[in-house]
């Protein structure tokens, strides 16, 4: 019947790049009021999505922050607008899943924090798809990166040294501090500022520059001061944040040179440099701080040379060219031979060369069996070669070890799911959302299994927690209407879905602007 099939319809397993796509372009008054409020948020330490769309702004179209002789923004009012923009950004902007990637950039940002002068440390990270130089925070403990930034950092003391930076633009509230400084001097000439900002940060350099020329001068210069004041301020608290975790501060001027050799290949300045710009004063004055700081010894593990070598394999062309390269590099005398290696085992299976994939992992295996990039990356090939039992009983042995893993457990997941166990899976990721209920991730694949378990209910649940992390709050809602009809005379399912469809409705409020 026409009805039963519009119902099955609705129940397939999500597919991202059709049925988000379509929802994403059919979105209307809350997408608009959401990139309103990017807007608002764009500042020195902030960089919009390429592509953004740049709405017009006036007084009432900024939401209330208080008035000038306020003190600064509240630490729940900047998480509420962070939240609001992390939404509205992954619905524009393309993610990685990668969740070994991201647990090393989580673990790392929280290494930093614990000693930075930051003290609302409810940090959410977002890994942007993107071979540029760039990192952002946003008010609210946002951090973003794009995975392209492990390209240019050399070591994990460049990366932390960037990491460190937007910690403390974070930690110094500069976000508030610039819109009050602006409100004290005159709101019109802030939100053209604003503007032009964006139009630099998204457009291009030359664009930029056109509509910076239009905004009084005596403003510009005086945010633009403030700016500096910013960055220098957050170039000493980094460096500090550094050295206390133990890290060495000299990681700080060696990224600004990088950056700066970076930017002479670039017709137009990677976004990171638009508001972060390099001088060679700036330079200097690092390597002078810098020098304050005691020598010492810094020993760093692998690990960052393995996260850059994944960076590496997926920006390679094809497999055949990561091949060439790993092999070059595993020749190399200079270089970790170790990251080239491991590179070599992701290269050989994504070319379907199980065989000499498993050869080249031995030897990582022999010298350290329990490193999870490892598991994971001999689970794949068993994977790929049909041996899902291996696979699955692998990654059983190493979560008895790591209970609740996140990349080991989403590898688990996958391969039940792979194996036809869907009920098995369905569990595993229940327990899992609820020790990670913010990654859109996870929602999606649990979205998937429900429906492979027969679970109609769970899908648009699962669904609905999927687009509301991307700020699709209409489907969202339609989603749980769906799954409300079919939990009917369920007591607790139904006051559970209902509660959260008014809980749409907060947030949908909280971004009216």
């Amino acid at each position: 019947m026409p009805g039963e099939a519009r119902s099955a319809a609705r129940c397939m397993p999500l597919r991202l790049n059709a049925k988000v796509i379509a929802v994403m372009r059919t979105c209307s008054k809350i997408k608009q009021k959401a990139a309103q409020l990017i807007l608002a948020l764009a500042t020195s330490m902030v960089l919009l999505m390429p592509g953004s769309v740049l709405h017009a702004a006036n007084n009432s179209d900024l939401p209330d922050l208080g008035n000038a002789g306020s003190s600064l923004i509240s630490s729940e009012k900047e998480y509420e607008l962070g939240q609001a923009w992390l939404r509205s950004f992954r619905s524009q902007v393309k993610t990685v899943y990668d969740p070994l990637l991201a647990t090393y950039l989580e673990d790392l940002i929280y290494r930093l924090a614990e000693h930075s002068e930051l003290d609302d440390r409810r940090l959410e990270l977002v890994i942007v798809q993107n071979k540029t130089l760039n990192a952002f925070a946003v008010p609210g403990g946002i951090i973003g990166v794009h995975d392209g930034l492990l390209l240019h950092a050399r070591s994990e003391g460049e990366l932390s040294a960037v990491l460190a930076h937007e910690l403390a633009h974070l930690s110094q509230k500069h976000f508030a501090r610039g819109v009050e400084a602006q409100r004290r001097n005159a709101i019109p000439n802030m939100l053209a500022l604003l503007g032009s900002m964006v139009i630099a940060a998204t457009a291009g350099g030359d664009a930029g520059l056109a509509a910076l020329a239009t905004t009084q001068a005596a403003s510009l210069q005086s945010r633009l001061n403030f700016s500096r004041h910013n960055e220098l301020e957050a170039d000493r608290l980094g460096m500090q944040t550094l050295a206390r975790a133990g890290m060495d501060p000299n990681a700080v001027p060696a990224m600004f040179e990088r950056m700066q050799r970076a930017s002479r290949y670039y017709r137009t300045p990677p976004e990171f440099l638009l508001t972060h710009p390099v001088s060679e004063t700036r330079i200097s004055d690092s390597k002078n701080r810098a020098r304050d700081y005691p020598v010492s010894i810094i020993v760093e593990t692998d690990d960052y040379d393995l996260m850059r070598a994944r960076v590496q394999a997926r920006y390679a062309q094809n497999a055949g060219d990561a091949i060439k390269r790993f092999k070059s590099d595993l020749k190399s005398d200079s270089g970790n031979r170790t990251a080239a290696r491991y590179g070599l085992v992701l290269a050989y299976t994504e070319a379907g060369k199980l065989n000499s994939a498993r050869a080249a992992i031995k030897p990582l295996l022999i010298q350290d069996p329990r490193r999870i990039a490892y598991v994971l990356a001999q689970s794949d090939i068993e994977l790929r070669d049909g041996r899902t039992d291996k696979s699955i009983s692998l990654l059983e042995q190493h979560l008895a070890i790591n209970p609740g893993n996140h990349p080991l457990t989403m590898r688990y997941a996958e391969a039940l799911l792979k194996q036809g166990r869907a009920r098995e899976c369905e569990l595993v990721l229940l327990d899992h959302v609820e020790l990670h209920p913010h990654d859109e991730h996870v929602w999606y694949l649990l979205a998937e299994t429900h429906g492979l378990a027969g679970n109609i209910a769970g899908v648009h649940q699962a669904r609905a927690e999927y687009f509301i992390l991307n700020g699709v709050f209409d489907e969202a809602e339609r989603q749980l209407s769906y799954a409300l009809k079919l939990v009917r005379g369920d007591y607790l399912a139904t006051a559970k879905i209902s509660e959260r469809m008014r809980s749409i409705e907060k947030m949908k409020e909280a971004i009216s602007i």
